[in-house]
């Protein structure tokens, strides 16, 4: 005995939805990360170099290849009280 081919609509809605919010996702994090893919297994060392680029670029995953740090740099002090 087959299976009625009304049976495999749902089938069909449900994986069309879990790769919908699969590649929403996707797109949610290369945008979160300036196009980049995402960082992942961060320890401490990268988190302190996450805020440093933040503070010198504005961005958490931007770089600068500037030798001489911004105006304003010397004031921005990542040391919390």
């Amino acid at each position: 005995m087959g299976v009625p081919f009304e049976a495999l609509i749902p089938y069909g809605i449900i994986v069309g939805m879990f790769g919908l919010t699969g590649a929403g996702l996707t797109a949610v994090k290369w945008l979160g990360n300036d196009g980049k893919k995402a960082r992942w297994n961060r320890d401490l060392w990268d988190r302190v170099m996450m805020e440093r680029d933040l503070r010198i670029t504005g961005s958490l995953r931007g770089q600068s290849g500037n030798a001489e740090a911004p105006k304003g740099f010397e004031l921005s002090n990542p040391w919390k009280v």
